[in-house]
């Protein structure tokens, strides 16, 4: 994007802004059922369960990426029997849910970025919410919300019926899947960071992480039955099987009130995903769409508008730096933003400044070509002083998992889930094998400043019912004159999601495996993966900027690219990348 080919990051938005910058174990099956288990494998809900009519198969071009291969074929295979980009996408984000159960599933939530194939969008916010007893003071558990979303998306836009595009995934959890480096590495990581081996010692963990006593190891087949168990019952009765007065909803409930959780299942019920209006801004010849709060799409876009106002003078130094510049102010924005149910017109004012050209203009107005400046210079400046106000930290979001794809008819997906630390909150639900999520701990806490010493943000603050920022921001990129769809983008990583998706270079295999730096102005640190050219970095030291060296795999990527189209203007031609840092990720096209 606006980045050099070598010294630079290069991770999403790809090949647009690549003219900016010249250089620079073993199968295995219980051998007992609890009761609940036998009362979850026996459900049937009190809803009519979705269609599952008959349907010719014919095959439809596309591309899927994510972050594991085998579920990216099943987004293809969904293709090839005549299904479409978001029967693809739900196909493939369940069976992530299954293998890369460590930050996504069904547990947790997130947001999609829809594009139909007459060119419009749509945004589903399958964000969590607060329960109805939340309050200030408690950070536990949420509504889980990620079902509500696939279906939601589903129902408005799939081909296939309902159960041909969820039992896929629950074939993987029941026959197995091979535990691989990727697996293993965040199995070692989740355990580090809980203090505990959980995997192996709690015991609803261990049927499946330990069945012989011993974590499963590289190259095993680990199996999920009783998380097949509750994907089938998905299959055939719906997202409602999860939500309503059901043996899967209560056995969620009895686990959360062993855990002294506020959880009802009332807030369950009552759970529903949030159509909204996408976000856009023009950048060179391209649109660029995605989604607004609750989630940052508006400070990716509004570091890219902020950007595009520079002269390309070839310095690639100079924009490196202009960009983290451009970054630290986007990241201060980033602190304002919440849940526009419960914000109103703020939310509408803070995302029109960072969008518009004027708000980019004011931004590039304020960065110095010669030095980063403090932390509290890049707050927004106060109407009534015209100094920047009294910096506040929002929190940040941690672990995700991105999806994209795309089909020949241009219909396409981008979409963000998550289960928010690794392994959620450490609750796996004993009786569905579903692990929880502690997205809680997204919004800011009254009273506890941050390590820097600043105070919360008020606009994150937890209410009933609220939904708490998140760093999300998936993109959508179409030709600004024909409409055409050029590229469909997205990051994992947390509060990194950001500058991943900020960050380019030419084909998608390039701009993803390029190293890529990170700055979110809190803590005061400009990161470099070990591959980032050592000159460019020095040049950033020069300009008073702290930095520090970092392994990769901080943030994951997800991309594909429209290559050709045929005569008719169906698409025929796509190049998808699965993140190059993580070994068994998969970008697959037909």
């Amino acid at each position: 994007m606006v980045f050099l080919s070598n010294p630079l990051p290069g991770s999403l938005i790809a090949l647009l802004l690549s003219s900016r910058v010249a250089s620079l174990a073993a199968p295995w099956t219980p051998d007992y059922q609890t009761d609940a288990e036998q009362a979850v494998l026996s459900q049937s809900a009190s809803s009519s369960p979705p269609s599952s009519s008959s349907f010719e198969e014919s095959s439809t071009k596309g591309a899927v990426a994510s972050e594991s291969k085998t579920c990216s074929q099943i987004g293809l295979d969904l293709l090839g029997r005549g299904g479409n980009a978001v029967d693809a996408w739900v196909g493939t984000q369940l069976c992530v849910g299954v293998i890369g159960m460590h930050h996504s599933g069904i547990g947790g939530g997130g947001f999609a970025l829809v594009r139909d194939t007459r060119g419009n969008y749509t945004v589903v916010d399958y964000r969590e919410a607060a329960p109805a007893a939340a309050h200030e003071g408690m950070f536990r558990h949420d509504p889980r919300a990620s079902l509500r979303g696939l279906e939601a998306v589903h129902r408005r836009f799939g081909a296939l019926p309902w159960p041909a595009v969820v039992r896929p995934a629950a074939r993987v959890a029941r026959d197995g899947f091979d535990v691989t480096r990727d697996m293993v590495m965040y199995m070692a990581y989740g355990v580090q960071f809980a203090g505990w081996n959980f995997l192996v010692e709690d015991p609803s963990w261990a049927r499946d992480f330990a069945p012989e006593g011993s974590l499963v190891r590289l190259g095993d087949v680990m199996t999920r039955k009783r998380y097949a168990a509750t994907l089938d019952a998905v299959a055939d009765h719906g997202a409602d099987v999860f939500y309503q007065d059901s043996a899967v909803a209560n056995a969620t409930i009895d686990a959360l009130r062993a855990l002294n959780g506020t959880m009802t299942l009332d807030d369950m019920r009552d759970y529903r995903a949030i159509l909204r209006e996408p976000i856009n801004i023009t950048y060179g010849d391209y649109r660029l769409f995605s989604t607004g709060a609750p989630s940052s799409g508006a400070v990716c876009l509004g570091i890219l508008k902020t950007m595009e106002g520079f002269a390309e003078d070839g310095d690639a130094d100079l924009t490196l730096h202009r960009f983290d510049e451009a970054m630290r102010f986007g990241y201060a924005a980033h602190q304002q933003l919440g849940d526009p149910d419960f914000l109103g017109d703020d939310m509408g004012r803070v995302e029109a400044r960072l969008l518009s050209a004027a708000g980019a203009a004011a931004t590039r107005s304020r960065i110095r070509d010669d030095a980063t400046q403090p932390i509290e210079a890049y707050f927004p400046v106060d109407d009534d002083t015209d100094r920047p106000r009294r910096p506040v930290y929002a929190g940040s979001s941690h672990g995700t998992s991105h999806v994209v794809a795309a089909d020949a008819a241009g219909m396409a997906v981008s979409s963000t889930t998550t289960v928010n630390l690794l392994f959620g909150n450490l609750v796996m639900v004993p009786a569905t094998g579903v692990i929880l999520n502690n997205e809680m701990n997204d919004f800011s806490i009254p009273g506890v400043s941050n390590e820097f010493g600043y105070a919360p943000s008020p606009a994150n603050f937890v209410r009933p019912g609220k939904r708490p920022l998140s760093s999300i921001n998936p993109v959508i990129v179409e030709s600004a004159s024909s409409g055409t769809l050029f590229a469909v983008l997205g990051a994992a990583g947390g509060s990194r999601i950001i500058s991943s998706t900020a960050q380019k270079t030419t084909t998608m295999h390039d701009a993803i495996r390029a190293p890529r730096f990170h700055d979110q102005l809190m803590p005061n640190t400009a990161t470099f993966e070990y591959a980032f050219d050592n000159a460019t970095v020095a040049s950033m030291a020069a300009r008073g900027h702290n930095v520090t060296w970092v392994r990769e795999g901080y943030s994951s990527v997800q991309g594909i690219r429209v290559l050709s189209e045929d005569e008719d203007g169906n698409i025929d031609g796509f190049e998808a990348v699965g993140e190059t840092r993580q070994k068994n990720s998969g970008g697959l096209s037909s």
